[in-house]
C-alpha cells in the first residue's frame, strides 16, 4: 500500500534529477504523438480519424474552444477507458433519477402548493424543463464529449478569468455534491420496514455504512459496481411500474380504499397563491428528475459517446418521466391529502399501508429503500472531482493522487474520498427531519445559478461560433424557455411565502437562497487566493503535464517568480551582500 502512493510524491523525492528529466519527456512525448496521429488521420478520412471525429469534431474544427488545459486524447487517457454501451448508460440515468425523490418528495411538493392538481402540474412542469435541460446538454455533451459535464461546458464558453468558472464549480460540486440525503431515507425506510423507530443515531449510522459501502465498491471492484447499478435500475423500474399497476387497481375501487377518486374532485382546491411555494416545490420536482444528464459526466467511459448520448439522454429520461407521473396518480389515488402531506418522507410506506395493509407495507418498504441511487450519484461525482483535480485545481496533498485511479488502475477511489467527506458531515451534523428538505433547496440554487450560465453560454456560441460543427443542436425556443425558468427559479425563492415561514421552519425561507449564493461566493473567494494574490507579490503560476503510472495524465501547476521580479530578487541579494562585506 505505502509503495504504491510513492508515484504520487513529487519527482524530486521519487528519483534523480537526471532520470527525472528523462521520464518527464517520456511521459509527455506518447501524449502529444498520439494526438498528432490522430490529426493526421482525420486529415486524411481514414476508419480512426472518422472515430475521432465523431467523438470531438468541434475542438478538431477550431481548438480555441478546447476546455481546460488538457486535448481530447490526453483527457480520455487512463481509467478502464470506454466500456459503457447504450444499455449501461440508458440505466445510467434512470438509476440516478429514479431515487429519494418520488418516494419521499411528493408529500413536501404538495404541502408546498397545496392541492394536489397544482402538484402534478409541477410533476409536468418538472418533465418539461428537465427536457429541454437534456436537449441543451446534448448539443453541449456531443460538441465536448468528455467527462466532467458543466465542468468542461463552462471552461469552453467562460475563458477569462481563467479558471475562475472551473473553480466556482469547483466549490459547489465538491461542498454540495453529496448523497447524504439519499442515505438518510434510505435508513429511514430500512428502520420502518424492520419495525424499529428512525433514531437519529440509528439512522445515521445505517447512512454512514452505506456510503462507505458503495465508495469501496466502485472505488475497489469496479466492474462490479456498474453491474450492481444495472441491477438496481432495472429493479427501480420493476418497484415504479408495481406502484403504478397497483395504482390502477385501486382508481378501479377493487382495493380496501374507500374512495380513491377524493383527491381527483375539484383537485385545485386550497392551491397556493404565493410564487416562493411554488419555486420551492419546483426546486424538490427537478431534484427529483435530477440525473438526466448523469451520463455527460462519465463521457470519458462510453463507447462512441455522441451517439450512445443522443439514444440514452431521450430514452432513460422519458421512461422515468411517465413512469413519475403515474406513480402520483397512484400515491393520490391511495391517500387522503392530510395522509401524504403528513407522510414526512416515507409516502411510498403509506401508499403500501393504504393499499396492502400494514404486514405488507414492512416487506415492500424494504424493496423501496433499496431503490436508492446514491450508488449511481457516486459513480458520476468520482469522475467529476477527478476531472478536476486533472484540470490543476489546488487540493491537498497534491494533484497526482486525486487525478489517479489508484489503487486499482480502473476507477477514482481518490475521487471517491473527496465525495465521501462532506457526505460524512452531513449525515453527522444536522437533524434528518430538517436536514432533508434544506438539503434539497440548498442543492437546487446554485445548480440553477450554474444551469443560467449554461445557457446564456450556448447562445453566446451560437452567436459567435455559428459555423463549428454541432452533431446536435436544440431548438432555441426550449433553450430560451429553460432560460426563463431558470430566472424565475433564481428570484422566486426570496419572495415571502403565504406562511411566511417557507417549508424548513424553523430555519428562514430564504435561507438555502442566501446558503447556496455563499457557497459559490465562496468559491469566487478561493479563486482569488489561487490566481490573483499571488501576483501581488511577483509570482505567476507554471503548469506542465504529467502521465501516472495508470496513463491518467494530469496538469499540475507550480508558483514561479516572473522573471523581472527574479532578476530584481537577486541583485537585491547582491547588493545586500556587497554592503555586508
Amino acid at each position: 500500500m505505502a509503495s504504491s502512493l510513492l508515484k504520487f510524491l513529487p519527482a524530486s523525492i521519487r528519483r534523480s534529477r537526471q532520470s527525472g528529466e528523462e521520464d518527464d519527456i517520456a511521459s509527455a512525448a506518447p501524449v502529444e504523438e498520439s494526438l498528432d496521429v490522430k490529426r493526421s488521420k482525420l486529415a486524411s478520412g481514414d476508419s480512426d480519424g472518422e472515430s475521432l471525429a465523431s467523438k470531438e469534431i468541434t475542438t478538431a474544427a477550431d481548438p480555441a474552444l478546447n476546455p481546460g488545459e488538457l486535448s481530447f486524447e490526453e483527457d480520455a487517457a487512463g481509467g478502464m477507458g470506454r466500456h459503457l454501451g447504450v444499455f449501461s448508460c440508458t440505466l445510467l440515468i434512470v438509476g440516478r433519477i429514479i431515487g429519494t425523490g418520488i418516494f419521499s418528495t411528493p408529500s413536501s411538493i404538495l404541502g408546498s402548493v397545496g392541492s394536489v392538481g397544482a402538484s402534478l402540474m409541477l410533476w409536468v412542469l418538472g418533465f418539461v424543463l428537465s427536457f429541454c435541460g437534456l436537449f441543451i446538454w446534448l448539443e453541449f455533451g456531443t460538441m465536448f464529449p468528455r467527462s466532467g459535464g458543466e465542468k468542461v461546458y463552462l471552461e469552453a464558453v467562460y475563458k477569462k478569468p481563467k479558471h475562475l468558472a472551473t473553480i466556482i464549480f469547483a466549490t459547489n460540486a465538491i461542498v454540495l455534491g453529496f448523497t447524504a440525503s439519499g442515505c438518510i431515507v434510505f435508513a429511514q425506510n430500512i428502520l420502518v420496514s424492520a419495525g424499529h423507530t428512525a433514531d437519529r443515531w440509528v439512522t445515521r449510522g445505517i447512512a454512514l455504512g452505506v456510503i462507505g459501502f458503495v465508495t469501496l465498491l466502485h472505488g475497489l471492484t469496479p466492474r462490479l459496481g456498474v453491474w450492481v447499478m444495472n441491477g438496481l435500475s432495472v429493479f427501480k423500474i420493476v418497484i415504479l411500474l408495481f406502484v403504478v399497476i397497483s395504482g390502477w387497481v385501486v382508481l378501479s375501487g377493487h382495493t380496501r380504499v374507500q374512495d380513491p377518486h377524493a383527491n381527483f374532485r375539484n383537485a385545485f382546491a386550497g392551491s397556493s397563491h404565493s410564487s416562493n411555494d411554488y419555486a420551492t416545490a419546483t426546486f424538490k420536482v427537478l431534484n427529483a428528475y435530477a440525473g438526466w444528464s448523469n451520463v455527460n459526466y462519465v463521457l470519458n467511459n462510453v463507447k462512441n459517446p455522441v451517439r450512445t448520448l443522443k439514444i440514452a439522454g431521450p430514452l432513460g429520461l422519458g421512461i422515468c418521466a411517465v413512469l413519475y407521473l403515474l406513480a402520483n396518480i397512484s400515491y393520490f389515488a391511495a391517500a387522503t391529502k392530510e395522509e401524504i402531506t403528513n407522510s414526512g418522507v416515507t409516502v411510498a410506506s403509506l401508499f403500501f399501508k393504504n393499499v396492502f395493509g400494514e404486514k405488507a407495507q414492512k416487506a415492500l418498504t424494504v424493496f423501496v429503500a433499496l431503490r436508492w441511487n446514491v450508488i449511481t450519484i457516486t459513480f458520476a461525482a468520482a469522475r467529476i472531482n477527478q476531472e478536476l483535480a486533472k484540470e490543476g485545481i489546488p487540493l491537498p496533498f497534491g494533484n497526482r493522487f486525486w487525478a489517479s485511479n489508484w489503487p486499482t488502475g480502473k476507477s477514482p477511489l481518490p475521487g471517491l474520498i473527496i465525495h465521501l467527506i462532506p457526505s460524512v458531515i452531513v449525515i453527522l451534523a444536522p437533524p434528518p427531519q430538517v436536514a432533508y428538505p434544506f438539503i434539497l433547496d440548498v442543492e437546487g440554487y446554485p445548480g440553477q445559478i450554474i444551469n443560467f450560465f449554461i445557457v446564456i453560454g450556448l447562445f453566446w456560441l451560437r452567436w459567435h461560433k455559428p459555423n463549428v460543427p454541432r452533431p446536435f443542436k436544440v431548438w432555441l425556443p426550449l433553450a430560451v424557455f429553460f432560460l426563463a425558468a431558470a430566472v424565475f427559479l433564481l428570484v422566486a425563492p426570496f419572495l415571502r411565502p403565504a406562511n411566511g415561514k417557507g417549508d424548513t421552519p424553523p430555519l428562514p425561507y430564504y435561507l438555502y437562497c442566501l446558503v447556496g449564493i455563499a457557497i459559490m461566493v465562496t468559491g469566487v473567494l478561493y479563486w482569488a487566493a489561487w490566481r490573483v494574490v499571488p501576483r501581488w507579490f511577483g509570482y505567476e503560476y507554471v503548469s506542465r503535464k504529467e502521465t501516472l503510472s495508470d496513463g491518467t495524465v494530469v496538469t499540475l501547476v507550480r508558483l514561479a517568480l516572473r522573471p523581472r521580479h527574479r532578476a530584481l530578487f537577486w541583485a537585491s541579494l547582491h547588493g545586500f551582500l556587497m554592503n555586508v562585506d
